[in-house]
């Protein structure tokens, strides 16, 4: 069983019924029960894709949040072999939060830094909930120096719902950790690709995500605030949530319109919770192909990705 969300009810109304279906013919309580399972099964895909097909910004917040989603540990676990990590910022300590590393994907090596939320309570504290402090943004600049050293492309994973907004982090040095982590990004000299999975927060998520590609999956988001956070300034009101997600123009199909991101990722049916394997893959694949595109370029990527931010304010 999966964890629904509010908007998901008929759909678990549905997934209930088959699931004690099948609990009573294991039980030898029912007579065959196949073909009433195989038209609740029907009748589950169709509500899916309606409610899918037609989802508010507000749905695909909850979509993008959703606890079963497959995280930056489970694609780092489904794409790359050999990953080594990396850890520290050889200045105050260690953030968990931040994910990085050198690894090979089908065959070739690459850096990889991500954000982790945890999939559990044990997990989601571990790792501050995505939330990154100074001292993971100076470990991903320390990550990119190294993958510039070698010559090593940069493979990015973005998801947080922001930096960490805690005294002790400022008082380190957030916004400064942010800054560079994001000039760090614009200075590589090697080909970068940046992946929302998730959330995409803030100053938190353009740290690393400041790439000559950026892609998004379908149902997540990218923001310069969370809407709960645009709601609470523009009407000091965090009940407008709502309306701050769909005036903030947050989702990928805006933001491929608004040319902020290049593609969207396309995810099963009902998000990627409901086929990990799946979406990882196609991941995977469009990491290849753009890879394979960097590889036969004869680009200047620091220009290339000069011209791609700049762009955006013209393009406005």
């Amino acid at each position: 069983m999966y964890n629904y969300l509010d908007f998901e009810k008929p759909v678990a109304d549905l997934e209930g019924k088959i699931l004690e279906l099948k609990k009573l013919a294991e039980n030898g309580e029912a007579v065959d029960v196949g073909d009433e399972i195989s038209r609740l099964e029907k009748r589950v895909r169709d509500a899916l894709r309606d409610t899918y097909r037609a989802l508010t910004p507000w749905q695909k917040v909850q979509v993008a949040r959703h606890p079963d989603r497959p995280h930056c540990v489970d694609y780092i676990k489904g794409l790359f072999n050999d990953f080594t990590p990396l850890a520290g910022d050889r200045n105050f300590g260690e953030d968990q939060a931040i994910v990085g590393g050198f690894a090979r994907f089908r065959g070739e090596p690459v850096a990889i830094i991500g954000q982790e939320k945890g999939s559990d309570t044990a997990s989601r504290l571990r790792h501050n909930f995505g939330s990154v402090r100074p001292e993971g943004y100076r470990k991903a600049v320390r990550l990119m120096e190294l993958a510039d050293r070698f010559n090593i492309p940069l493979l990015t994973l973005v998801d947080t719902a922001g930096a960490y907004p805690g005294v002790n982090a400022e008082e380190r040095g957030q916004a400064e950790a942010i800054a560079r982590s994001t000039s760090a990004c614009l200075g590589l000299k090697v080909p970068s690709i940046s992946v929302v999975i998730g959330e995409g927060g803030s100053g938190g998520a353009i740290a690393i995500a400041t790439a000559n590609r950026v892609y998004m999956l379908e149902h997540a988001i990218y923001s310069v605030i969370s809407p709960e956070g645009a709601a609470s300034i523009l009407w000091r009101d965090t009940t407008r949530s709502k309306d701050a997600a769909t005036n903030m123009k947050i989702t990928a199909q805006d933001l491929l319109e608004l040319k902020i991101i290049d593609a969207i990722i396309p995810e099963p049916l009902g998000g990627a919770h409901r086929g990990p394997e799946t979406v990882i893959a196609a991941t995977g694949d469009l990491i290849a192909k753009t890879m394979k595109e960097f590889s036969g370029a004869n680009t200047d990527f620091r220009e290339q990705r000069r011209e791609k931010y700049l762009a955006m304010g013209r393009n406005l």
